[in-house]
């Protein structure tokens, strides 16, 4: 692969450097805190939903933690626009990996996925399929 890995790493580190949508969101329709105790991340997403309440208008985001998990919360903040709950929760831990687009170390796959999982609970709690409480990728 050589070169495409590079390229990507320089995504990675420009995403972790000059982080897109970072930030609170003052008027956000809700917002998910969750953590990946393994490498210390912490992440907070706030969601800004249209008039229909299922279409997002809007992601942003605030955290800590390794360049793969700010650096994909970047990215996903990015990606979620226009997207509706539904599909956000229906997406799978590949459709991050691809967004990354560089091979994470099974260590780091939770740091990558974090973003996923808090954006699909905070969506799922906010539809009222799941109880309100922090997400962890301890599971």
């Amino acid at each position: 692969m050589g070169m495409g890995s590079d390229m990507y790493r320089q995504q990675i580190l420009d995403h972790y450097k000059n982080p897109r949508n970072y930030g609170e969101l003052e008027d956000a329709t809700f917002e998910h805190v969750g953590e990946n105790p393994m490498c210390g991340d912490t992440l907070k997403l706030f969601v800004k939903l249209e008039d229909d309440d299922e279409t997002i208008q809007h992601v942003s985001f605030i955290g800590d933690g390794c360049a793969i998990s700010q650096a994909s919360a970047s990215l996903l903040s990015q990606e979620l626009g226009g997207m509706t709950l539904e599909e956000v929760r229906a997406m799978e831990r590949d459709d991050i990996m691809d967004l990354l687009g560089v091979e994470v170390s099974p260590m780091r796959i939770k740091c990558a996925v974090l973003a996923e999982k808090v954006a699909q609970d905070g969506a799922a709690i906010y539809q009222g399929d799941k109880e309100l409480d922090e997400t962890t990728t301890e599971d």
